[in-house]
């Protein structure tokens, strides 16, 4: 929350600067007019697909409605056409927002003070955060070059059963993470899934990002690939619909035991903590989702190709001006380096001097530029102190150049 206060707080200090800070998605994307013809299409299949009267009609508009979601089955059938998930709608919890997916998650997973939630580092601050307010031990397993190395994940787990703990889950970003960048090969993704079988773990799969690649079409998600429900997939429709319908789901097709003793999905576990905690997502909200669902006959990767073309081009943009106004030897001296993602919203970039408050300060007052200083992703470990996340997906092409321009500008008077 201090993390939020302070970006909050130096963005409206220097409206004009050029920001570098928000992951958000472009709003330029959006089409208002939409809205209506969404709501219109997911009328129709009520009606004409599901024989539902107009007055069932009304209620389920404007009703609380099930727990667990009214558009699981339409979600089932997205996630099979873009993700070669097979999912049986039942196993789906459709949430407000993934960050209500992630703790009602926790919640139904951690009941012993000796649970531990495994996550790397650096890490996107909601889960670390929901661990948090729910009082959740979390282990950090350092990232490598292209994320979480397997073995480095194999020696926490056994360091922590060592110490008396019970590693539970780990929670990763296969694809573009937040904050890095990163996207794990194909092989680590496969190493993942056995680990977790031969150790008894779940992971925890966060994919808000994997649309948005060069390639178009990506490496298949750790669920897609999961035999043994050693997978809880966590998604969302902020990035690939629009944040402000808060919609998100849980794919959670485990079989646990009940406080009565019968074997029942963690679906339906997960919904009576929803029940306690939101009651239900809200109908209008999953109205519009389910008809842009519907709309893009279930193939959501096909609808954000422009999209994903439009933060490609970003990239490309923030890339080109970096290399062009740093070149290798001029950045090499100076001991500036960056990474360069296949996709996604974020990048990182490491300085010889301190990325902290002081100097972010500097660059929104003298030089018109906000980022996030990365040492907000390793809570409690002191990481990230020499680094910078960029975040390219709420510009236009032109602010990406000039904010770059901007930056290197800032670099130059500190670095270089």
């Amino acid at each position: 929350m201090e993390v939020m206060n302070f970006l909050n707080e130096v963005t409206s200090r220097y409206p004009q600067a050029i920001s570098f800070g928000p992951g958000r998605p472009y709003e330029g994307l959006f089409e208002v007019e939409r809205i209506g013809s969404y709501l219109d299409a997911y009328k129709r299949y009520l009606s004409e697909e599901q024989g539902r009267t107009p007055d069932e009609v009304r209620t389920l508009l404007f009703q609380y409605g099930r727990t667990n979601g009214q558009i699981h089955e339409l979600v089932a059938r997205a996630l099979r056409n873009d993700e070669g998930i097979e999912a049986a709608p039942e196993s789906l919890v459709v949430t407000v927002g993934c960050q209500e997916g992630m703790f009602i998650v926790l919640r139904a997973l951690y009941a012993d003070p000796s649970d531990v939630l495994l996550v790397s580092s650096p890490c996107y601050v909601g889960i670390t955060g929901a661990a948090r307010l729910l009082d959740i031990e979390t282990a950090h397993v350092p990232d490598g070059e292209n994320g979480t190395d397997p073995e480095v994940l194999r020696r926490t787990v056994a360091d922590l059963r060592a110490a008396g703990k019970r590693p539970r889950a780990f929670y990763v970003v296969p694809d573009f993470s937040n904050p890095t960048g990163t996207c794990l090969p194909l092989a680590t993704r496969r190493q993942l899934l056995e680990l977790a079988e031969e150790e008894d773990l779940l992971l925890l799969e966060d994919n808000p990002y994997g649309f948005f690649t060069r390639t178009g079409t990506g490496l298949p998600t750790l669920k897609a690939l999961d035999t043994r429900q050693r997978v809880i997939y966590l998604g969302s429709f902020a990035k690939t619909c629009f944040p402000g319908a808060r919609v998100g789901y849980v794919v959670a097709d485990q079989l646990v035991q009940a406080a009565d003793g019968s074997r029942t999905l963690l679906a339906d576990e997960l919904s009576k903590i929803k029940g306690m905690v939101t009651v239900n997502t809200p109908a209008l909200s999953q109205a519009v989702i389910g008809g842009m669902l519907l709309t893009h006959d279930f193939r959501l990767r096909e609808a954000n190709k422009p999209a994903a073309d439009f933060y490609q081009q970003n990239l490309a943009v923030l890339l080109d001006s970096l290399e062009r106004l740093l070149p290798p030897k001029r950045r090499e001296a100076a001991g500036i380096h960056w990474n360069s993602p296949e996709g996604g919203f974020f990048l990182t970039l490491t300085l010889p001097v301190p990325a902290d408050n002081a100097l972010l300060e500097e660059s929104a007052r003298e030089h018109g530029v906000i980022w996030t200083p990365m040492s907000y992703f390793y809570p409690d470990s002191g990481g990230g102190r020499y680094q910078m996340r960029l975040s390219l997906s709420y510009l236009t092409p032109d602010q990406v150049a000039e904010g770059a321009r901007r930056l290197v500008n800032l670099l130059e008077r500190s670095c270089v």
